[in-house]
């Protein structure tokens, strides 16, 4: 569609010319005329008469208005939309410290899909990478982020009106950066920093001012959550015991005279203070049995702003009543949602949905201004960032429209990323949502993890798919063919994460109850079996798993930097090495070399370390514990 922009100001046609490809869109004067105004109220898009109009408050606004204008005037002649802004701050926060930091040029690129989607905040999770010119061991290897790098995302985000706020660790999950040796005098446990400690305040001014200084945002999120050992390491042994809500009272005080000095606005996660504050009997993080009493508000310091996050809740209500238990804490709290990505190959779209439709919807009832959908990806980042797309499009719409369906997602999703996304993406629940595992999978579990990562001979997990074998394999070709047509359909970056996911569901189609036949065959002494899986199962599987390998591989190089891809690529190398081991012990074992198989002798049991649902297919496992049971793990 050819667009002539009439009253549109310089600082906005950059933006425009980055996303015309996005919209497809050309901008030249003989094309149709499209008034831009700028003016307070709600944002307006129309075509009547052969002319066209975009009203919009905040440059954010006119992005988005771009993009509904293009999509309805590609459909239509005459249309009017109007749109009501929900919230002053939505957007999204990506984990850059689980192994996966994200290139700039990646980063942009999700920077462009929200500008259409009209989202206006991104946070980059970032606990060690990114530079402190001074520290050299901070985010050694691990892919930090230079000065330069922040502030030209920074630039580039601006352009489209979109606040980049950084997105840092004060207190807790500070392992990678406290490991090293120059920070033994501000270390309280492994995780945590020591409070109370000049030096520690030091090290956070660094830590503050580095993450701060190439942005242009005053505000900072400056963490704090999960430390539940605050005070009980080497705090504990200098100065006894203290009470562990005044310790963290004082810490904040002191980490805020840090932002005050810089001319920050600081905000944290609020778990800490509900934990410590609870009845220890109850133990969940958000007790609504803390004592909000006001003699303990009133110890809280004050000017700080509080971050609930919550990805498990699926209850209208529930949100509403601890946004309500947060307002005692001083002020309107953000919300923070979940894209369920994390500690999996695949996103969990169940999940998401079931989770994001409640606690949106109470967000806007109870008169919170701001949301923001988090992508963490814990346990070696195993999922692209880029399957995330669907649910930043459902926070999109839940900020400008009251009532959103999928089908509404669906088209927005369309427009704003010019790919027909949210079917394939959502379907990729599947991958994990397997017969045995309950509808939208709220306990997440990650069949298509521990069935990738576990041993063929050990089989920590074959207990919980016995009676599968003729159920995994042909669900997962089911998958391998849907996705390789999904592959076809779409184009660059989705086509190559489809590539991934067709060749994940290839390798487990094989493997998934391998382990199983493998000792069926064992327990009845059937030597021909076990021979041709040596000879011909296990070379096919070899290969299958390789080619997975140079998939993931290459969708890892597209999106983030290459510091972590080791990380997988042990996890890939030990699979590929024990298969070769299993083809040699099954040859050993059949050609007489050795008279037993104590791998196989075992009695399988089923996984318990994380507990496990009524259902044995509902388990969520970490890959330390899926490879082996003699794999030592402990970061605080």
């Amino acid at each position: 569609m050819d667009v002539c922009l009439k009253g549109i100001s310089e600082e906005l046609k950059q933006g425009v010319n980055e996303l015309a490809g996005i919209l497809n869109l050309q901008v030249q004067d003989g094309g149709l005329p499209v008034e831009v105004v700028q003016e307070a109220g709600p944002l307006m898009v129309s075509l009547q008469d052969g002319k066209g109009m975009i009203c919009y408050e905040k440059k954010i606004h006119f992005f988005r208005g771009l993009g509904l204008f293009a999509e309805h005037a590609a459909e239509a002649d005459s249309f009017t939309i109007t749109e009501q802004p929900q919230f002053d701050y939505n957007g999204t926060m990506l984990d850059a410290s689980r192994n996966a930091v994200m290139k700039v040029d990646a980063i942009k690129q999700f920077l462009r899909y929200m500008a259409v989607m009209g989202l206006n905040g991104l946070m980059m999770y970032t606990e060690d990478t990114y530079e402190i010119k001074d520290l050299p061991y901070f985010g050694y290897m691990r892919g930090r982020y230079t000065e330069e790098e922040l502030r030209e995302c920074d630039d580039y985000a601006d352009m489209f009106g979109i606040e980049i706020i950084p997105c840092i660790q004060t207190l807790g999950h500070l392992f990678q950066a406290l490991k090293w040796s120059y920070a033994g005098a501000y270390r309280d446990q492994a995780d945590i920093l020591l409070c109370g400690d000049p030096d520690t305040y030091r090290f956070i001014e660094q830590m503050i001012t580095a993450a701060s200084a190439p942005l242009r945002s005053k505000r900072i999120h400056i963490g704090m959550d999960e430390a539940f050992q605050v005070g009980l390491g080497t705090y504990l042994r200098k100065h006894g015991f203290h009470d562990r809500f005044e310790i963290m009272n004082e810490h904040v005080r002191q980490v805020m005279e840090i932002t005050s000095k810089l001319g920050l606005k600081p905000m944290i996660w609020s778990d800490m203070y509900f934990n410590l504050l609870a009845n220890a009997n109850q133990g969940s993080i958000y007790d609504m049995g803390a004592d909000f009493s006001q003699e303990n508000m009133s110890k809280i310091p004050e000017g700080v702003q509080f971050v609930y996050w919550d990805y498990y809740r699926i209850e209208e209500e529930g949100y509403e009543a601890v946004f309500e238990k947060h307002k005692q804490l001083g002020s309107l709290p953000l919300f923070a949602g979940g894209v369920h990505m994390w500690n999996s190959l695949a996103p969990n779209y169940g999940k998401t949905w079931a989770t994001s439709h409640p606690g949106l919807r109470a967000a806007k009832k109870t008169g919170l201004k701001e949301v923001f959908a988090t992508a963490w990806g814990d346990d070696g980042n195993e999922t692209n960032h880029f399957v995330i797309l669907a649910g930043l499009q459902l926070f999109a719409e839940y900020g400008y429209r009251d009532e959103v369906t999928d089908e509404h997602v669906r088209t927005r999703l369309k427009a704003c990323t010019g790919v027909d996304l949210l079917d394939p993406l959502i379907a990729l629940k599947r991958m994990d949502e397997v017969p045995g595992v309950k509808e939208d999978n709220f306990f997440s579990a990650n069949p298509c993890k521990f069935l990738l990562w576990q041993d063929l001979l050990i089989g920590l997990f074959d207990k919980h798919i016995e009676g599968m074998e003729n159920v995994l394999p042909d669900y997962y070709a089911g998958l391998e063919k849907e996705w390789h047509s999904y592959k076809l359909q779409l184009q660059e970056p989705f086509a190559m994460l489809f590539d991934f996911y067709e060749k994940l569901a290839a390798v487990l189609k094989i493997k998934s109850t391998l382990g199983l036949t493998i000792k069926k065959h064992y327990d009845a002494k059937v030597m021909s079996e076990l021979r041709s899986i040596a000879e011909n199962v296990l070379p096919d599987l070899y290969q299958k798993v390789d080619e997975l390998r140079l998939s993931h591989r290459k969708s890892w190089m597209m999106a983030y930097k290459p510091f972590g891809w080791e990380v997988l690529d042990l996890r890939y190398g030990g699979v590929m090495a024990r298969i070769k081991s299993v083809r040699d012990r099954l040859l050993d074992y059949v050609d007489g070399r050795v008279d037993r198989l104590e791998e196989l002798d075992e009695e399988r049991l089923l996984f318990t370390q994380n507990g496990t649902s009524s259902s044995p297919m509902d388990v969520n496992a970490h890959f330390h514990q899926i490879a082996t049971t003699g794999y030592y793990y402990k970061m605080g």
